[in-house]
């Protein structure tokens, strides 16, 4: 498996639109694959933040994972966010989700991130805890109850 910008790799934009609505479509003010698709061009980054790195097997995306800015607006002043950590179906259960968070991380560094954020709605942090992740609060967003995590840089 290796590792592309989503920038590299623009041909997945509809691939990762897809998933993106489907997972989180209905907690975010995006009413179509469409408009989804729209917002991701902005990812289309290699040299800055915001980025989409992808995750790629035989020439098969097979997952996704995001550098952003201020993803809650609950927290003004928390600048650099991780999200949208995907994977695909037939390719969950070989710690692709894990090594996309481990990449992100390290492209954060590159990019003199000190202090990166994420929220998940696995309250017990999940995969994040185990990968150093610290809790900040857990906070009701979008209607959900999620924690808000950090990892120092």
């Amino acid at each position: 498996m290796n590792f592309v910008y989503l920038a590299d790799r623009p041909d997945a934009i509809p691939t990762i639109a897809e998933w993106y609505f489907n997972q989180w479509g209905y907690l975010q003010d995006v009413s179509s694959i469409e408009k989804t698709i729209q917002l991701l061009h902005q990812y289309l980054n290699r040299d800055k933040i915001p980025l989409i790195l992808l995750a790629v097997e035989n020439d098969e995306i097979v997952g996704a994972v995001q550098l952003k800015f201020y993803e809650m607006n609950l927290y003004p002043e928390k600048e650099h966010w991780l999200g949208g950590v995907y994977v695909s179906d037939k390719h969950r259960k070989k710690k692709i989700a894990e090594k996309l968070v481990k990449k992100a991380v390290e492209v954060a560094k590159y990019y003199m991130v000190e202090t990166l954020y994420l929220q998940t709605e696995k309250l017990d942090g999940g995969l994040y805890k185990r990968l150093g992740w610290t809790p900040v609060n857990s906070a009701k967003y979008n209607g959900k109850k999620v924690l808000v995590m950090k990892r120092q840089l």
